[in-house]
């Protein structure tokens, strides 16, 4: 049982690594392009209800500080919750700085989903929604919401 379980697992990175080396092998400026999105177009997408904010922190960061309108699926949690995201919309992944996200993206890419990360981080994020910024973006974001329940 454990040689057919190791051989398992084998074929499975295997085939994992292959489709990553095609991934590698197509990749062009165009994808280096598409495979971002920057807060302010990410808001955008919000409001209209065609994208979803993946926090992949881990569960401490997420409960120490959140966006509320993110969901948290830690990085390490990513596989076995895919069921968790929307298939009709873009998927944005982000974390502080965004390595992580980086991560992510490039995983969820691999697995057929529409994925971008976010570039400004959700540090950037936060830096651009103060004031006047968060105030618009929230009150927009409601009343889309409303909208669709």
């Amino acid at each position: 049982m454990k040689r057919v379980f190791l051989i398992l697992i084998f074929f499975t990175l295997s085939l994992w690594a292959q489709s990553y080396d095609a991934y590698l092998n197509s990749f062009t400026y165009q994808e280096r392009k598409d495979m971002k999105i920057r807060a302010v177009e990410l808001l955008v997408m919000l409001e209209e209800g065609t994208a979803q904010l993946v926090d992949i922190r881990f569960k401490e960061e997420y409960e120490a500080w959140r966006m509320p309108y993110a969901i948290n699926i830690p990085i390490n949690e990513l596989p076995k919750r895919l069921n968790e995201l929307d298939k009709s919309k873009l998927i944005v992944t982000a974390c502080p700085h965004k390595d992580r996200a980086i991560m992510a993206r490039t995983y969820l890419k691999l697995k057929g989903y529409n994925a971008r990360y976010l570039v400004d981080g959700l540090i950037g994020l936060a830096e651009f929604l103060r004031g006047d910024n968060a105030k618009e973006f929230i009150d927009e974001y409601k009343l889309i919401n409303k909208k669709s329940n």
